[in-house]
Parts: structure tokens; sequence; C-alpha cells
């Protein structure tokens, strides 16, 4: 089942937005789920409109990192971790997170 605090999605990265666009799922698809799950905890996108989380890591930061894959973001996903809420991604929903989530990443 896949939770949406993206606070231990920390421990993932490597894909850049290059990578990002080869990588399944679709992240504009994936913007929306941030938006819907998640963004009341994370800031979800580089230029967030509205309130933003309440503390939990930015996206932004989490995509930046150099520990972040597809494959480390999968298993955060996949796991329970503290605070997040339990929340349940098809594959296809998780595939278009992970995407959205590296292709926030900068050079």
């Amino acid at each position: 089942m896949v939770r949406c605090g993206v606070m231990a999605l920390a421990a993932a990265l490597m894909a850049g937005p290059a990578i990002a666009q080869n990588l399944p799922g679709d992240p504009v698809q994936g913007r929306i789920i941030a938006e819907r799950w998640c963004a009341s905890c994370h800031v979800v996108s580089p230029r967030p409109v509205g309130p933003v989380g309440d503390g939990a890591t930015p996206f932004q930061t989490i995509a930046d990192r150099a520990a972040t894959t597809a494959l480390s973001l999968r298993a955060f996903l996949a796991s329970p971790h503290g605070r997040m809420p339990d929340l349940t991604l098809t594959r296809a929903e998780m595939d278009d997170l992970i995407s959205y989530i590296l292709s926030l990443r900068r050079p």
C-alpha cells in the first residue's frame, strides 16, 4: 500500500527529468495524485500556491537528493512510515507519483 508521506522519500534519487521521462508513469497524473493525497502535509510543487504542507519534506527536496531513485521511492511508498496516512495506490498511480517526483529534479 502506498503512503504519500514522502518524508522518507528523501532516501531516493538518481534520475533527472530526462530519465524520469523514460520511467513508467505519467508525471502529469502524478502531480494530480500528489495534489490530492500529499499536499496536506508536503509541498508538492516547486512553486506552491495557497497553503503549504505541515512541515513534511517538500517533494523538491526529495527529488534533489542524490539517493532518490525510482526504486527507493517505490520501496518507501510500499511500506508504512510514521505519521503518513495509510493510502492505497494502484501500481499505475504509484508509477505516476514516482514519475512526477523525479521530474522535479534539478540539474
